[in-house]
């Protein structure tokens, strides 16, 4: 039975837009999910076209060859003998389109020639003042190495020769015809490298690599931020017979610090003073990022929130001598579990100041009078 026309299915026009099939979709997918149509055939077989239609149409590149070709652009065949597709190689409609495009699009996967590694991921956990001073760490990564036994070359003795790939004649790549398609792929059985090896080694079994535990050094730069990718040429999987290696990409994470918060070059640090301190003024101690100690004076009636900018004592700044700033806020503590002879003194400071020395004090209860009186 021929198919519907998939712009017919979702009930929209060929010129729709992208936001437009979507809203479509929506609204028909919930009208005949299979949830909402518990035993309606008619209502599940709906839905499946719905998807169908949606999952091509969606696609640029899809629709694309949709629009010029219509179904036979994604129509299997008996095999490609026969005009159709090898799936069973790791296929599918979406290597299909890989296959189709990769050459306008720079895909790597295609081509004849050596087999590059593949890119290694890993993550890094230091702490601030690592990251402030920078840190050479150490990483085990579980990847795959170069086999000594046959030194990469995959061959087993000495002669580590190879022959044309029988598959593709040494060309790396296989074609197959479906509908209006000619399709150029790398061959399975080579990797696109064009030969075989003859004898393949008894440890990696022709693969010139065999899978270890290696342990690197990383040196992390100072002043380098949360989530920072690193990234190490070569130092991914080793590749084929004759093929590069990958790269490893190194996440950097920086756990809290117990002191210190950090954006950017600005360190910020939060530090509590004595109630007598912040009235009579005083002349502090604190710890800096690099470890050594800075001195801030407070001046008579500080109060909490107020800030003190220490120049120059901030984060390391990314490939430069330069750092950033280190921004002191207050805390005012009030004291508790007061002596006897501590609460004398306080009540006799209360009865002497009689509410002067405190603007801000008088000012709001002064408003809070006005506020009572204006509502009577």
């Amino acid at each position: 039975m021929a198919k519907q026309d998939y712009y017919a299915t979702l009930g929209v026009p060929r010129e729709a837009t992208p936001e437009e099939m979507k809203k479509a979709y929506r609204k028909l997918a919930m009208q005949y999910h299979p949830d909402r149509n518990p035993g309606d055939k008619q209502a599940e077989a709906k839905f499946k076209d719905l998807n169908e239609a949606y999952d091509v149409l969606k696609d640029e590149q899809r629709r694309a060859a949709y629009d010029r070709y219509g179904h036979a652009a994604f129509e299997q065949g008996g095999g490609p003998g026969a005009g159709g597709f090898d799936f069973g190689a790791g296929g599918g409609i979406g290597d299909i389109f890989e296959q189709m495009f990769g050459d306008f699009m720079g895909n790597r996967r295609g081509g004849r020639g050596p087999r590059g590694g593949a890119d290694l991921r890993a993550a890094a956990e230091i702490d601030l003042a690592e990251a402030f001073a920078g840190v050479k760490t150490t990483l085990r990564v579980p990847t795959r190495v170069k086999c000594e036994a046959c030194n990469g070359t995959g061959s087993e003795g000495k002669e580590r020769s190879s022959d044309a790939c029988p598959t593709c004649q040494g060309a790396g790549k296989v074609r197959a015809q479906q509908g209006f398609f000619v399709i150029e792929r790398t061959c399975p059985t080579c990797g696109g490298q064009g030969r075989v090896v003859r004898n393949p080694c008894r440890i990696c079994g022709g693969a010139a690599t065999v899978q270890r535990e290696r342990s690197l050094q990383v040196q992390i730069p100072a002043g380098v931020e949360d989530g920072t990718r690193i990234r190490l040429t070569g130092e991914g999987e080793a590749g084929g017979p004759g093929g590069p290696a990958g790269d490893l990409y190194v996440h950097v994470a920086i756990r809290q610090h117990p002191i210190f918060q950090r954006e950017g070059a600005t360190i910020f640090c939060r530090v509590p003073v004595r109630m007598t301190q912040a009235a009579l003024g005083a002349e502090i101690e604190v710890p800096a990022i690099d470890g050594t100690p800075a001195r801030v004076k407070v001046p008579p009636g500080t109060q909490t929130g107020d800030q003190f900018r220490l120049r120059g004592k901030g984060f390391s700044v990314l490939r430069s001598a330069q750092r950033g700033d280190m921004l002191i806020q207050v805390q005012v503590e009030t004291p508790h579990n007061l002596t006897r002879r501590q609460r004398e003194l306080l009540e006799e400071f209360e009865a002497e100041a009689d509410g002067k020395g405190s603007p801000e004090h008088e000012g709001f209860f002064a408003k809070a009078r006005e506020f009572f009186q204006g509502r009577g």
